[in-house]
């Protein structure tokens, strides 16, 4: 074990942590199988600090890390039907502890994160990365798409999430 290895996981995970936890929650509705998810993004992230070369940014590496580790989830679990997301996660989707004031933001975020885990596995890592505020040029170095690839999967995506989000409100 390297002192600098370690080191560089610390520094990820203080400066990461919630968005990787955020990732895992995008990737798998399940509490108990994205508590398994994250902890194997932790083990990735922790393993890979032995390789890295800083011909990225930290940030960079760290969403590629767990990127690979989400796809990897996903394929596995293909296959399998999809979930709706129970009140377990509705409850963490928002960070304010006044249920009455925050319902509407909670099953928007509960229905928006539903049909995110519905799209294939490129077009949810896309919509997962954008939603961490990444620009095209950051997810396509994480993804290995065009930056011009990444715009467009991104504004397809998101006229079909917008269409797909008002039918089930009417």
């Amino acid at each position: 074990m390297s002192v600098i290895q370690d080191e560089r996981y610390r520094l990820a995970v203080e400066d990461f942590g919630p968005a990787l936890e955020r990732l895992a929650r995008g990737y798998e509705a399940d509490p108990d199988l994205r508590r398994d998810l994250l902890q194997d993004i932790h083990t990735a992230l922790w393993r890979s600090f032995a390789g890295y070369d800083a011909l990225c940014s930290p940030r960079t590496w760290a969403y590629r890390v767990a990127h690979n580790v989400g796809a990897s989830h996903i394929l596995k679990r293909r296959g399998k039907a999809a979930r709706q997301v129970g009140l377990e996660e509705l409850a963490d989707a928002a960070g304010d502890d006044d249920p009455e004031r925050n319902v509407g933001e909670r099953r928007a975020m509960a229905r928006l994160l539903t049909l995110i885990q519905a799209l294939g596995p490129p077009d949810s890592q896309v919509m997962l990365l954008y939603l961490e505020d990444l620009d095209a040029a950051a997810i396509g170095e994480v993804t290995g798409l065009s930056a011009g690839a990444v715009a467009t999967k991104i504004h397809r995506i998101k006229a079909i999430l917008a269409r797909q989000f008002q039918q089930g409100e009417g």
